[in-house]
């Protein structure tokens, strides 16, 4: 089996998440016709789906660690199956949020399993491009919702636009058919007879048998140093002084990704726009437009570099950029809001401030939690890590505007880049290094207290 098929397939995750986080903006000024949405229910069926991805997140690390990877990844295929249909076929605003709900339960199981199936069947040398590829299709994703909703708004086609994130959602489900279990899941939970025949499936003929085995060992290596602990206490805790680092490097990218203000731009673009002096909606769309792409093309750049410079480069060139973006941002509403001149400097600024985060917490941040916490707890650690990302983006979606309209645009944009700063003066006392590092090698690191950097 193709390695670069199993990625593919794994990552179809990525585009539903991506889909049906940007599918809303586009459907939203229908469907507030459709059901004489107030400003408060508009925003209520904007949000419903970030409380159900936070909910879906609680519980999908105990699942994916209870009953596998594969089977949840499939559920969840299904669950966007069903919540796509009930969203399109709502006759009522009641089973519109149920829809919506489901979708939100589905996005939040899929953001943190997908990166974690493929963390745990790539390669070491690289795992960074194989996981980063899950963060592709969710940029991917979202330029897809943006061009499904303009090619439905003419007719008014809300349905439709909400409808259609069942086809990926069918062909994840068909491709997971496919796909073996994670032979890390396999081997943790004693089987690994099943776990050599998975390594087998996923590395297919570029391993030797000898290499297979090598792998395997240091998987049961790993598990042994974990039963030692558990025999020592119980079951190990993500609250155990052994998980307590990389449950705060985890926890605390996922609320800097955030409160870094990335939503801000994909819920609020046109908003954003409009308030700069793009008064046209054509020119907001475009302008809109191009920062999708250039966050699809940023990502192909950082799936390049990913494996090459290693993670905390990526991430602090892209912090400092996105800082330094965030202050232009700020400059830019500071020194004139509404002529044309300045709509398009603020266009530039936005532009960058997404490449930037495109090449560094964009995808660094879903691949490390998939890499940093060890394997008795992985899927709860990255639960609770994807629980913080989803409450800090509601935090986020909630408080913009309100922010906006208390302080205005550039005040607004500069506690962004204040926060910026924070972030890169936490990567660069607390986030390692795991380039090229297996997993085993990374829990053993923690393990021996490599709370700094690590090469």
């Amino acid at each position: 089996m193709h390695a670069s098929l199993i990625a593919a397939t794994a990552a179809l995750g990525g585009l539903l998440f991506g889909y049906d986080t940007g599918v809303i903006s586009g459907a939203l000024l229908f469907l507030r016709e459709a059901f004489q949405l107030s400003p408060f229910m508009q925003g209520v069926v904007t949000s419903i789906a970030l409380a159900g991805a936070a909910f879906g997140a609680a519980f999908a690390g105990d699942l994916a660690d209870r009953f596998g990877r594969r089977p949840v990844i499939l559920a969840t295929a299904l669950i966007f199956v069903l919540g796509s249909i009930v969203s399109a076929l709502a006759p009522s605003l009641t089973v519109l949020l149920i829809g919506r709900l489901l979708v939100g339960f589905g996005i939040g199981v899929s953001s943190m399993l997908s990166p974690l199936y493929l963390a745990e069947t790539a390669p070491a040398e690289t795992r960074g491009a194989m996981v980063s590829l899950n963060q592709l299709m969710i940029t991917v994703g979202i330029v897809v919702s943006y061009l499904v909703g303009y090619a439905f708004a003419s007719s008014g086609g809300w349905r439709w636009m909400l409808g259609l994130g069942a086809l990926p959602g069918f062909v994840l489900a068909g491709g997971m058919l496919a796909l073996p279990e994670s032979p890390r899941w396999l081997a943790g939970h004693g089987h690994i007879a099943d776990a050599r025949v998975a390594l087998k499936a996923l590395r297919g003929s570029y391993e030797r048998a000898d290499e297979i085995d090598a792998e395997l060992a240091q998987m049961q290596t790993d598990l042994a140093r974990e039963g030692r602990v558990e025999r020592k206490g119980a079951q190990v805790s993500v609250f155990s002084p052994s998980v307590r680092m990389p449950l705060i490097v985890g926890v605390g990218l996922a609320a800097f990704q955030q409160v870094t203000g990335i939503n801000t731009v994909i819920y609020f673009a046109p908003t954003i726009f409009q308030a700069a002096g793009l008064s046209s909606a054509s020119a907001s769309i475009l302008a809109t437009a191009g920062v999708g792409a250039v966050n699809v093309l940023m990502t192909l750049v950082a799936i390049r570099l990913i494996d090459v410079v290693g993670r905390r480069v990526l991430l602090l060139v892209g912090m400092a950029g996105m800082a330094a973006s965030l202050f232009a941002l700020a400059g830019a509403f500071m020194i004139a809001s509404g002529s044309g001149l300045v709509g398009w400097l603020t266009a530039a600024s936005l532009t960058a401030y997404v490449a930037f985060f495109a090449i560094g917490l964009g995808p660094v941040f879903w691949l490390l939690i998939s890499e940093i916490f060890p394997m008795a707890v992985r899927g709860r650690g990255m639960s609770m890590a994807t629980v913080a990302n989803w409450a800090f983006n509601l935090l986020v979606a909630l408080t913009f505007l309100s922010i906006v309209s208390a302080l205005g645009q550039s005040a607004a944009f500069l506690i962004y880049g204040v926060l910026t700063i924070g972030a890169f003066a936490f990567t660069w006392r607390l986030v390692p290094e795991t380039k090229g590092r297996s997993l085993e090698d990374i829990q053993a690191a923690w393990g021996q207290g490599a709370a700094a950097p690590a090469e």
